[in-house]
């Protein structure tokens, strides 16, 4: 398989470092698949749909997406004890796996860190006391 490879690439005079990027540069950097499709589970699951943000970052370790969405929706993506960030990122490996990249999904913490009920309903009853 090694030659193969290796006679097409003197072919086309490319000469990547290893064989690795080679891969990387078929299969990795032309699917967006995998980015697609997170953005449409994301999408679907969250009350702010336009704040989704999914970057996408190809290295030599594979594929890494950085998700990031309104505070308020952290708790609809992370979900009770962590379930359903197991199971978006288990779906986007599934993905990954199909093309042939390793995918690994990281969940980006907002601003100003967790924004809880308690906190949005102190700040509103400070508001009232003010003179």
């Amino acid at each position: 398989m090694e030659r193969k490879v290796g006679l097409l690439l003197k072919r086309k005079n490319e000469f990547p470092n290893s064989l690795s990027d080679f891969w990387k540069k078929t299969y990795m950097a032309k699917s967006d698949s995998d980015k697609e499709f997170l953005e449409f589970i994301i999408k679907a699951l969250v009350d702010h749909p336009e704040e989704v943000k999914i970057d996408r970052k190809v290295d030599e370790m594979g594929v890494l997406l950085t998700l990031k969405v309104n505070p308020e929706d952290m708790g609809q993506i992370i979900g009770r004890a962590g379930s359903t960030a197991r199971s978006i990122r288990s779906l986007v490996r599934i993905v990954g796996l199909k093309n042939h990249a390793r995918v690994n999904l990281k969940i980006e913490e907002p601003e100003g860190g967790r924004v809880t009920q308690e906190k949005k309903a102190s700040s509103e009853g400070l508001e009232d006391l003010k003179l």
